[in-house]
């Protein structure tokens, strides 16, 4: 493996980090569309962006984007809360209202430069180790510092909040009881998603932050049966898929992010067949028992963080 081999998996592993991290509590929420919604919904804040700068400098797109990102996490909240639309609707709204939007934009303003769906939306992870800054007289891809930084905090903030998480996503009536704001713990985990996918959609793409949002999560979800468990478990779904696509697109010369995602869609159907307790063969041999083993960790975690 080279070192360019190597700079690609170290930044598809980071973000495996943070999104394996949200994307759990995510999952166990229902939520788990919402990064769909914000990665492309971020579009109209690039080109604003552009529009104003007459450039593409990299921290004022990220501000731009991160701002559509959390008008999109707001109006989503609003939507839901006002009882008129469900969840999903409210997602459904939103989303194709602000892409739309962005689009537009696009093709009325932009047409004439490097800001085209492709650069803004998928990303093109084979160039993350040629993107560099100067840090210390030491050029250090910027991907690396991108994702890096986004998984140390993300790490630390459900490290540091880990008991209302476990509160709001398994019992949010008694968090509400014991005085935890559970509106502003579900706002802040949404904005902080809608970070972490701005914030890799350069280097990484928009579609590979979705997968890595979901799909290691709900493998883990298959898996483990409790909540530690399965964060950890998504995590190391993220890795192992980032090594195994990244290896597979060098053999077969194809697109880096796609072989990731395959990857990781490839070890949530071993997880679906073979799963203990969960997978499609121990339903067959008739060994599912009644109450669901995630739910089961849930409580069991809920009960942990009341303690705590």
């Amino acid at each position: 493996m080279t070192s360019d081999d190597l700079v690609i998996v170290l930044t598809a592993g980071l973000l495996a980090t943070s999104c394996g991290l949200l994307g759990t509590f995510l999952v166990l929420r229902g939520r788990a569309l919402l990064p769909d919604a914000v990665s492309h919904a971020v579009l109209p804040g690039i080109v604003g962006v552009y529009l104003v700068t007459g450039g593409r400098d990299t921290i004022a797109m990220l501000l731009g984007a991160t701002l559509f990102g959390v008008v999109c996490v707001l109006a989503f909240q609003a939507l839901r809360r006002s009882g008129i639309v469900a969840s999903d609707a409210a997602i459904a709204l939103v989303f194709p209202a602000l892409f739309s939007l962005g689009v537009l934009g696009v093709s009325q303003y932009t047409s004439g430069v490097h800001l085209d769906l492709d650069s803004t939306i998928y990303g093109e992870l084979t160039f993350a180790p040629l993107r560099t800054l100067d840090l210390g007289g030491t050029q250090v891809p910027r991907s690396l510092l991108i994702t890096g930084a986004a998984a140390v905090v993300v790490l630390a903030v459900v490290v540091l909040f880990w008991r209302p998480l476990v509160l709001t996503s398994f019992d949010p009536e008694f968090a509400e009881a014991t005085g935890i704001r559970v509106r502003l713990v579900e706002r802040g985990l949404l904005v902080l998603v809608a970070a972490v996918a701005v914030t890799a959609f350069e280097s990484i793409g928009a579609i590979l932050v979705v997968t890595f949002f979901v799909v290691p999560s709900a493998t883990a979800q298959l898996v483990a049966r409790r909540l530690d468990s399965m964060l950890g478990i998504a995590v190391a779904v993220g890795w192992v898929s980032a090594l195994l696509g990244q290896r597979a697109a060098v053999r077969l010369d194809s697109s880096v992010a796609g072989s990731i995602g395959l990857a990781a869609v490839g070890l949530f159907v071993v997880a679906l067949v073979f799963a203990p307790r969960r997978g499609l063969l121990w339903r067959r041999r008739g060994r599912v028992p009644r109450d669901s083993p995630t739910r089961r960790s849930g409580t069991s975690a809920g009960a942990t963080a009341r303690r705590g």
